[in-house]
């Protein structure tokens, strides 16, 4: 005779912790030796001088930096993973990203894997606003006080080949100006480590906060809107889109969210109580996390100088 059959659910939140936390010293490494460049760079203030600093100096000052981004990205993630351990919902820890020697961010951000569908409309949205709000409560301050470690230097003519220039958005405009002003032509605000990691932290919390499928916008949009949550995602892409073509530093994520789009379909996933309003402290939460995307927005985050002149 068969044994009864027996139904057991199957354990949530089992992770391989040494792959997260290798994963993590190694984003570690990878930001702190990119610091390490970024503080070279902040000592120079654009000029032709060699450095002088042994490497473990460099370094050090280089954990001003990744020391911020990895506060920024890790508080991002573990608001999606804590919403989710709240709602039960099973998720993984937080997987880093280091990229050595590419990129001058030294990191690709940090992402957790939800393993399950999210049940509830409210749920969803408190899940997907606890990142870039965790996140930017980090990112914030880091920027004033990085504003404050940066200095003002004349700006070389003509400009070394391959310079970049950084985007500005609102919020690093109104740090910049309450520490030094208006500053003049031929000058710049030369930054400090932690305030180039603050700088990446607003972008990558305005990249998630794009109202599109599957990222942390497009879960929030569909959380308010509904099903009408389609149209504004054809209409974000449209201007990614057009964004695109002021700035190369749209082609990437415009062309991921195309494949997202084509590859999951634009109608986000159906929730049980889809058409159940949002009560009003969620919808009040829901306008802050434009306010956020509004104020960490850059038109053109990353630019080469040799294609705006």
């Amino acid at each position: 005779m068969p044994p009864p059959f027996g139904w057991h659910p199957r354990p949530k939140f089992q992770d391989r912790v040494q792959l997260h936390v290798l994963l993590l010293v190694l984003t570690l490494l990878t930001t702190t030796l990119a610091g390490a460049n970024l503080y070279g760079a902040f000592l120079t203030g654009f000029r032709e001088t060699a450095l002088t600093l042994p490497l473990w100096t460099l370094l050090i000052h280089g954990l001003w930096y990744s020391g911020t981004i990895i506060a920024i990205l890790g508080c991002h993630e573990l608001g999606h993973y804590l919403a989710c351990r709240y709602y039960d919902v099973d998720a993984s820890l937080p997987f880093f990203l280091p990229v050595p020697f590419i990129l001058m961010t030294g990191t690709l951000g940090a992402v957790i894997r939800i393993r399950e569908p999210i049940p509830q409309k409210r749920m969803l949205f408190d899940i997907g606003i606890a990142g870039p709000i965790a996140g930017f409560l980090v990112a914030a301050p880091a920027l004033f006080i990085g504003s404050g470690m940066s200095n003002i230097v004349p700006l070389p003519d003509p400009l070394p080949p391959g310079t970049i220039a950084l985007g500005e958005p609102l919020l690093y405009r109104l740090a910049s100006w309450l520490f030094w002003g208006t500053i003049p032509d031929g000058y710049t605000l030369n930054m400090h480590p932690m305030l180039f990691g603050a700088w990446f932290g607003l972008v990558a919390t305005m990249l998630n906060l794009f109202p599109i499928g599957q990222l942390d916008g497009g879960h929030i949009s569909y959380a308010v809107l509904g099903r009408k949550s389609s149209y504004v995602t054809l209409g974000m892409i449209g201007v990614a889109v057009a964004l695109s073509y002021f700035s190369v530093s749209w082609w990437l994520f415009t062309g991921l969210t195309i494949v997202m789009v084509v590859a999951f379909g634009r109608h986000h996933p159906a929730v049980a109580d889809e058409y159940l309003p949002l009560d009003r402290t969620r919808l009040v939460l829901a306008v802050v996390a434009l306010i956020i995307f509004i104020v960490c927005f850059s038109p053109a985050p990353i630019q080469p100088i040799d294609l705006i002149r």
